[in-house]
């Protein structure tokens, strides 16, 4: 029988669910966005005592990250609410494996300048669905819905190779999944609440992916709100 292209990437795609490992490579905890000399003057609310704001690139054109200015905004009403059903709006753990990063949004400015600043080897991922996206979403972040990694879901096993190929950097080598150069992945949904990114996690993990090239931003988007960050329209 003669197997096709497309075929042996499906093949590699069930040999990564198989797999535990992948690369052993070691990716450090998270670092904030540095910060030091002078204190912040320019704006009355700053990030920081020495940081005002952040430029980052979002869809290829600059965005500056900063805080609300007015000083009597208050949050967005989307993330107002305190009692969403659940399930399937339930508390998400602190952790979500051992060797996953919880970290907070300096972290995630960080990782956000990283990218702007020419770094490959990281990528911000918004897991949430598009209509959530299209409300509004973290200036640098990319849109991978966490159905589209899904098998279970439907996801195509095609499009998921794709993501991972395209996207995370990953390689196939003779049927399995090679990660010694995927990307770092800092992951966020609508906050502690949602389970749309825990779910991608969770998926990149059943994958091989390596758990110390994966960080999660718990708070997300409700934290992010309550911060007075800049958003932007997703797409």
């Amino acid at each position: 029988m003669r197997i096709g292209k497309r075929t042996t990437h499906a093949l590699a795609l069930l040999a990564g669910l198989i797999l535990a490992g992948g690369s052993q490579a070691q990716d450090g905890p998270a670092q904030a966005i540095e910060a030091g000399g002078d204190e912040n003057s320019d704006l009355k609310v700053g990030i920081t005592r020495y940081i005002g704001e952040v430029e980052v690139t979002h869809d290829g054109e600059k965005v500056t990250i900063r805080r609300n200015q007015d000083t009597e905004n208050t949050v967005d009403e989307r993330y107002a609410l305190t009692s969403r059903e659940c399930p399937p709006f339930c508390i998400q753990p602190a952790s979500l494996h051992p060797d996953v990063e919880t970290i907070g949004e300096l972290e995630v400015l960080n990782y956000l300048q990283r990218r702007s600043e020419g770094d490959d080897s990281v990528l911000v991922i918004d897991s949430r669905t598009p209509d959530w996206v299209e409300q509004g979403t973290i200036p640098g972040s990319v849109n991978i819905p966490w159905t589209d990694l899904s098998q279970s879901q439907g996801a195509d096993p095609f499009t998921i190779h794709d993501i991972m190929t395209g996207q995370f950097n990953a390689q196939e080598q003779e049927g399995l999944w090679d990660f010694s150069n995927a990307r770092t992945l800092v992951l966020f949904c609508n906050g502690p609440w949602c389970g749309q990114s825990p779910a991608n996690i969770r998926t990149l993990l059943r994958y091989g992916y390596p758990a110390n090239r994966i960080k999660w931003y718990r708070g997300g988007m409700q934290n992010w709100e309550n911060l007075g960050l800049t958003t932007v329209p997703g797409k």
